[in-house]
């Protein structure tokens, strides 16, 4: 079966589950769209945990290298990266105690989400994290 967007009250608790979130491949620079998405969800309240080896922080966060470096717990991955780079992410993700994995618009894997929903889950792909916040909460 191909990756289905869940339904809007599985997003909305999502949303509501989550007060950390581990941003994988945000950026320092204000024009790209992973750094005005986290800086939205800042200013919503949620905390954010930069997750790229190019930067030391973000967004007054210190950054990590990668997802299993992070030494706080968070709830959400949100992943700013390629297609690609999901089947990788959501191996490192299962490895840490989040359980809920988002993909930014335009990122989607079947193999990675089926990997994580195997791993119980709960998964967004090719959705904008910011958008579905401004609709449902």
């Amino acid at each position: 079966m191909a990756y289905q967007h869940p339904d809007n009250e599985t997003i909305r608790q999502a949303l509501t589950d989550t007060r950390t979130i581990a941003v994988v491949g945000l950026s320092d620079k204000e024009f790209r769209t992973s750094y005005q998405i986290a800086k939205e969800m800042q200013d919503a309240g949620y905390r954010i945990i930069p997750v790229n080896p190019m930067v030391d922080s973000v967004l007054g966060e210190k950054a990590y290298a990668s997802l299993l470096d992070v030494e706080e717990p968070f709830e959400m991955v949100n992943v700013f990266r390629r297609s690609e780079h999901l089947p990788a992410l959501a191996k490192e993700a299962v490895q840490t105690d989040a359980k809920i994995f988002w993909a930014q618009q335009g990122v989607m894997d079947d193999e990675a989400y089926h990997y994580l929903k195997d791993h119980d889950f709960t998964v967004m792909m090719d959705m904008c994290l910011k958008v579905a916040h401004a609709v449902l909460m």
